[in-house]
């Protein structure tokens, strides 16, 4: 695409101010997240289209079942309709769908309908979309340490460690956006985000389109990334 270069092999995104967006149109806050939905089918597009191979999406965290009873329930109704939806289109685009997080403790509808997406497009070998569902990064740690204590293994370094993660092939993210102004990380990705690059937009996540997403690219594309390290020249 024009301008781009040096595209992120893998970009997160933390999906902010879909309540906002609705409060600020006076509409009752799933309006908002439908809406938010319609901006995911964007960034996928977008994504997809400028080559990035994953693209991971903070879809519902483990903090977030605090919130109201119906709202948590229009979410999860909204979050089945959504992957059945789309699984044929994924498909055809050769994207695979994954999940991130403790989905074992979800209904055994919404189970039902991960495990579905996930098995019909196992064998895509495009883009890999992963949904952080039921996700938090601490317990993802937490759950790495326990499967490490259960199968007995006596050495453990920084570089063997990912291999306990809920998805140990997915490479760290080169970029984070992170939508709706709020400059935090919110408990996502903790061990993977290390030496991620940034990037923080004042736009609500219903807002966020295909420019947005551009934007965020060419700010990425502007970073000298030194991991650490000094950098010759």
């Amino acid at each position: 695409m024009e301008n781009l270069y040096k595209i992120p092999k893998h970009v997160a995104i933390i999906m902010d101010g879909n309540g906002r967006w609705a409060k600020r149109r006076g509409l009752p806050r799933i309006f908002g997240h439908r809406k938010g939905a319609e901006a995911v089918e964007k960034a996928i597009d977008f994504a997809h289209k400028v080559g990035i191979e994953w693209l991971t999406v903070f879809a519902f965290s483990t903090e977030n079942w605090e919130r109201p009873k119906e709202e948590v329930n229009a979410i999860m109704s909204l979050l089945v309709e959504y992957i059945n939806k789309k699984i044929p289109e994924l498909l055809e685009r050769n994207i695979r769908l994954r999940f991130l997080g403790r989905t074992q403790e979800l209904s055994e509808k919404i189970q039902s309908t991960i495990k579905k997406g996930e098995e019909i497009t196992k064998n895509c070998t495009g883009m890999n979309l992963v949904v952080a569902l039921n996700y938090s990064g601490r317990a993802e740690i937490i759950d790495a340490v326990r499967k490490i204590i259960s199968q007995d293994v006596k050495r453990i370094d920084e570089n063997t460690f990912p291999e306990y993660l809920y998805i140990p092939e997915m490479p760290d993210p080169d970029l984070l956006i992170r939508t709706s102004g709020e400059k935090r990380i919110s408990n996502f990705l903790l061990w993977e985000l290390a030496y991620t690059e940034l990037y923080f937009t004042e736009v609500l996540w219903p807002d966020f389109d295909e420019e947005e997403f551009k934007n965020a690219l060419l700010d990425y594309q502007s970073r000298e990334r030194r991991f650490g390290k000094i950098l010759e020249g």
